[in-house]
């Protein structure tokens, strides 16, 4: 039988233990308001800081635009349909850039293997047209790593261009190739069947025996290519080229001092020093054209299965030196 004492305490306990309870869920709310509060005031202050360095960016950009200033248009990569380095986007930087009378003159900022040679000599000729039109903005082309058959190409069309003494610069030359697998049909016991309307839709059909014609036809319409590209580089360096330098337009790859040396090149510098030293500012504004999120998305579909069909034709004209 229980004592009063212990009947009296019991109900004591229980209130305590109920109050106890009932605190630390208290401050447990309290806790989690403020964990709240903080991640809400993170966030505003993030979003704060996301919207003034947007501010911030185009207030500049703004500002650098309608000023005097040196337009710059990157060209990285391979210079290809359907891409950001394709000629439609460089060619619409380029009509913005001259189009602008606070362009002071245009420097093309290239690292790229090259690319296909339409895309090339489309830009080489909206380069030509605009500075005839623009005699008093320059174009200067300032090569980085690489600025190799069509991205020289591109570059011929400037008034000077410019390397680091380490570039790979040249390679002006046009090619075509793929793979045979007729033995490796033999070998496994595969015979080919191939119909066409056109007694030479199936040229170079990497899985038929390679004709004669082929090959001189072939070989024909690369030789008109390298013409029209050897053209085109004579046309924009003038008597700067050594044409006595044995090899010139053969495809070979030059250092950038090498390029100096035979006229492919008219110095050694970056695009900070063209800016200064020959445009007299420092205030660059970026012109490059981007990309939006489906135009990336929508190219990269389009350029893969582009690629796709081209590996499968076995044809790649001014392959990029990767």
């Amino acid at each position: 039988m229980n004592s009063p004492s212990n009947n009296n305490e019991s109900p004591q306990w229980q209130q305590k233990a109920l109050q106890d309870v009932l605190m630390e869920g208290l401050k447990e709310q309290r806790r989690g308001r403020r964990w709240r509060i903080f991640f809400r005031f993170t966030w505003l202050i993030l979003i704060i800081f996301f919207f003034l360095m947007v501010f911030t960016s185009h207030s500049n950009d703004y500002y650098k635009r309608n000023n005097p200033h040196v337009a710059l248009i990157k060209i990285h990569g391979s210079i290809m349909p359907m891409t950001a380095n394709s000629a439609e986007y460089i060619n619409k930087a380029l009509e913005k850039a001259f189009s602008n009378a606070e362009v002071k003159g245009v420097i093309l900022d290239i690292n790229s293997p090259g690319g296909t040679p339409v895309q090339a000599g489309q830009v080489y000729d909206t380069l030509l047209r605009l500075r005839q039109k623009n005699p008093q903005k320059k174009v200067y082309a300032v090569c980085s790593d690489l600025c190799a058959s069509g991205a020289y190409y591109v570059a011929a069309g400037a008034d000077e261009i410019y390397v680091d003494k380490a570039s790979m610069v040249g390679s002006i030359g046009v090619l075509m190739n793929g793979f045979g697998f007729v033995d490796t049909l033999k070998k496994l016991g595969i015979s080919r069947r191939l119909l066409t309307a056109g007694s030479e839709k199936g040229f170079l059909d990497p899985f038929s025996p390679l004709k004669t014609e082929d090959i001189h036809y072939a070989q024909t319409m690369l030789n008109t290519i390298h013409e029209q590209f050897i053209e085109s580089v004579k046309k924009g360096r003038g008597s700067r080229l050594k044409l006595q330098t044995p090899s010139l337009f053969s495809g070979l790859v030059w250092t950038g001092q090498e390029a100096v040396n035979i006229g492919l090149a008219d110095g050694l510098s970056s695009s900070d020093e063209v800016a200064r030293l020959r445009l007299h500012t420092k205030n660059i504004v970026d012109y490059t054209e981007e990309e939006s999120l489906l135009a990336k998305f929508s190219s990269g579909v389009s350029s893969k299965f582009a690629g796709s069909l081209i590996t499968s034709l076995g044809i790649s004209p001014l392959k990029p030196l990767e």
